[in-house]
This record gives C-alpha cells, structure tokens and sequence, in this order.
C-alpha cells in the first residue's frame, strides 16, 4: 500500500496507516535503537575507538541513554499533537532502550574504569556531583525498566504505575544534570539537552492547565 498524501495525512490519515505498520516499525526501530551500540561494540572490538577507548564509550553510552530519555518524553507531546495514538506503542520500547544505554553507560565505569572497586566508585559518589546526579538517574530507572511489562501494570494497577513512571521526569533531569556538571569548558550540548528537556516540561504544565476546569 503506498504511503498516505500529504493532504491525507493532515485529515488524520496518516495516524491508521501508522497503526497497521506497527508490526513493521517497531522491528525496524528495535534494530535502529541498537546502532549506537553496535557501532561502539565495532569500534572496541576493532580499536578504532581513538586513545581514550573506554571514556570513549562511557561517553557515547551516556548520551545516547540521555538521547533516548528525551524520544521517551516526546512521545506523548507528538502523539497528542498529531493524534496519531499509534505512536504511544512505541513509547515503551524507546524508554526500555534508555535504560539499556544507560545501564551500559554504568556498567563501562563499573568494570573498565573502576575494575569492580566498589570502595572508589562509593568515594566517587560522595565526593564528585556529577557521578551522585548520573547514579541518581540510573538508580531511579531500574524500578522503572522492572515494571515496563503488561503484567506489572495489571498487578500495579494503571494508576499507581503511572505514579511509579513519573519517576522518568526526575531521572531525565538528573542525567542533564549529570552532563551539565560533567562538562568543564563548554557548555554548549549539555545546554541543549537542558532547553529540550525544559520544552517537554513546559508543554506538559501548559497542556495539565488546558485541562483544568
């Protein structure tokens, strides 16, 4: 079936069409979401990763699990936007694979930076902001990636997990946080990923106030 007109897909055509590709976009996205780590794996496998081979790929984990955070976010803004519903099935796939980049991002410091040296990485997390805010925003996503599943929603209840989701909002500002501090010259990335970030808040307060009766 040829892809909908543009005059088509502003009546709303486009939001079915999207629908009945789901079973087709959501493996494609699958593999889309994992080039950034087979490109890293590439790259280590074939030391191609520059001197700095594992700050590397601490960093390239990190702002891709911060990247994905974002897409999660702006699932929601861009579904109610467009009206295509369509796309809130991609939503669980995309905050899924945050946490995957992140846990990456984690476990790079864990075992080729720290060599499994609790102790330091325990100094690190008291004594350096920037690790405290990053181990924050992974801390508060593993309760997250642990109930993404339709059985924990049913044993949950839809409310409650949601309360438990919103934990994603905390988690996204403390890994901007975490690349802010980070950051010792310039600031400029850090900085977009924070205006971003403030856009999906601010459109989300606004469409809460819409609402309100």
């Amino acid at each position: 079936m040829a892809a909908p007109s543009p005059a088509a897909a502003r009546r709303g055509g486009f939001g079915p069409w999207l629908s009945r590709r789901m079973n087709v976009i959501k493996p494609l996205l699958f593999c889309a979401c994992l080039i950034p780590f087979a490109w890293a794996a590439y790259g280590l496998a074939t030391d191609n990763l520059g001197a700095e081979p594992v700050d590397e790929m601490t960093e390239e984990t990190g702002i891709w699990g911060l990247r994905f955070l974002l897409l999660t976010l702006l699932v929601t803004p861009l579904r109610r936007i467009t009206n295509w519903n369509a796309l809130g099935r991609l939503r669980r796939m995309l905050g899924l694979f945050a946490f995957f980049y992140v846990l990456c991002h984690f476990g790079v410091y864990l075992v080729l930076d720290q060599f499994f040296d609790f102790t330091e990485i325990v100094n690190d997390i008291i004594k350096r902001n920037y690790i405290l805010a990053g181990f924050t925003a992974f801390v508060i996503l593993i309760p997250l990636a642990a109930t993404s599943t339709n059985w924990t929603i049913k044993k949950l209840g839809g409310r409650r997990w949601q309360r438990l989701h919103r934990g994603v909002y905390f988690a996204s500002i403390a890994a901007v946080v975490h690349f802010l501090w980070l950051v010792k010259a310039d600031y400029t990335e850090p900085a977009i990923y924070a205006f971003l970030l403030a856009l999906l808040f601010a459109w989300r307060i606004r469409h809460r106030q819409r609402r309100a009766p």
